[in-house]
């Protein structure tokens, strides 16, 4: 949804460009970069351990429209931000004679996690009033610090570590806590504790063993499925747009997804949009919003498929008992 100001703003066409990019001040592959996607990759860049990566830009606006309206000395601003680590930059591109406008903005590694968001706002004077946001690029890009090829898209990080003793000092009140769901960044993230419970990380990964070794395995990835499906749900209807009926709006991103493959199952029966404004309603306003719970644990259960495998658990403990018996 394109929201609505009281005064005017940009109609046309706002872009940004990552035309290049250096680690530590070499150029960065062609290959990591990606202007279809919108997407920069920054793991295996070459050098393990890298300190700045700096992205330059150029971004195009609606020159006439800027020149022919009310606006006074507007300005292009390049925001670098990730929610996961609550970093914030900000760079002013410089405008060149022929209209377009260029610059630089730097990553440093040290203060960015998983993956950066890349955007452009433009600002101006309007009525006497200075710094107005008047427009902004219409997708932001993507700084990956996980992968080594640009793909926009990811269904869900899953990282491997160790609570108590890795790098993380805010995962360290969960170390009790054998995995945790994290969903303010722009991919939803696993963290499995690699010091919670002895072989079980391990256990996910085997592809082979007995049965005892293969149940526990399918058990723990859909009680883990769940709890990310639960904690999916919940951010992605925490915090949605709301028109000026006051209808809410589709979530974007995997949030919308999220949604469009949940609501279905926690209000059957319901056209989507309706079923969208019933649940905002009942979390804004309180009332049946914790006799709700039960249907969403049902909606995660159904997508993580874990009936289907603690059926077949149940099926072999009892076959392993009915064995037992036969033979004495």
């Amino acid at each position: 949804m394109k929201a609505a100001f009281p005064y005017p703003t940009l109609f046309g066409d706002v872009s940004l460009d990552v035309t290049a990019v250096s680690v530590d001040g070499t150029a960065l592959p062609y290959s990591h970069v990606s202007k279809i996607e919108q997407t920069v990759a920054l793991h295996q860049t070459g050098r393990e351990k890298w300190e700045i990566a700096t992205l330059h830009l150029a971004a195009k606006l609606p020159e006439d429209e800027l020149s022919e309206g009310p606006w006074v000395d507007p300005v292009c601003l390049a925001v670098l931000t990730e929610k996961a680590t609550n970093a914030r930059s900000t760079t002013r591109l410089t405008r060149a004679r022929d209209g377009s406008w260029h610059g630089s903005i730097d990553l440093a590694r040290a203060r960015h996690l998983n993956r950066a968001s890349l955007a452009l706002t433009v600002v101006a004077g309007l009525d006497d009033v200075t710094g107005r946001f008047i427009g902004t690029s219409e997708k932001p890009w993507f700084v990956d610090l996980k992968v080594s090829t640009p793909v926009r898209q990811r269904d869900i990080e899953i990282v491997e570590i160790d609570f108590r003793e890795g790098p993380y000092e805010w995962l360290r009140p969960f170390k009790e806590s054998p995995w945790i769901i994290e969903t303010s960044g722009d991919i939803p993230t696993v963290y499995l504790n690699t010091g919670a419970v002895e072989g079980l990380v391990d256990a996910l990964h085997g592809a082979g063993g007995g049965a005892d070794e293969k149940m526990l395995r399918e058990l723990t990835a859909s009680q883990i499925a769940q709890d990310a499906w639960t904690a999916m749900f919940h951010t992605a209807i925490s915090d949605l747009d709301i028109d000026e009926d006051g209808t809410p709006q589709m979530p974007a991103g995997w949030r919308e997804a999220v949604v469009r493959m949940m609501l279905p199952d926690v209000l059957p029966g319901r056209q989507l949009t309706d079923a969208l404004y019933d649940i905002n309603e009942r979390r804004t306003k309180g009332f049946g919003w914790s006799e709700l719970q039960t249907s969403v644990q049902h909606a995660a259960g159904r997508r993580s498929q874990i009936t289907k495998k603690l059926t077949n658990a149940v099926r072999s403990v009892q076959r392993q008992s009915e064995a037992v018996a036969d033979e004495s």
